[in-house]
């Protein structure tokens, strides 16, 4: 856990080893194996087989090197996410980076899938 200088909560987590594909397949079959019989699957069941099931959805997501891609990273709890591309190698990503990165996302309208009208926000 880091905190910022406003004393926010960051979480970082590294996950080595790790597919999307591989995680929503993996979930599947679990969900599948533990509801025997069952005809349809709902959202939120279903997140729970997931490998990061404890860890909250991202908000913003960061992709270093100049890559515009998620390459198979979390692909299932990335569909609200805010993604910010940087051509800042991950090696030179420092705080000041990060800064710059947190200020985009502080500009951003998060609507989770709805429009602006819809949020009441014109």
């Amino acid at each position: 856990e880091l905190r910022t200088a406003g004393n926010e909560r960051l979480t970082l987590t590294i996950a080595a080893n790790y597919g999307g594909r591989w995680d929503i397949l993996n979930a599947v079959n679990a969900w599948l194996k533990a509801h025997p019989g069952a005809e349809k699957i709902d959202e939120v069941s279903f997140s729970s087989y997931l490998s990061m099931s404890y860890a909250p959805e991202p908000d913003l997501f960061i992709r270093t090197g100049g890559e515009q891609r998620i390459s198979n990273f979390l692909l299932w709890q990335l569909a609200y996410t805010e993604l910010y591309f940087t051509d800042t190698l991950w090696p030179d990503f420092d705080a000041a980076e990060l800064d710059r990165a947190i200020a985009w996302y502080q500009k951003r309208e998060r609507r989770f899938g709805r429009t602006s009208e819809q949020l009441g926000r014109h």
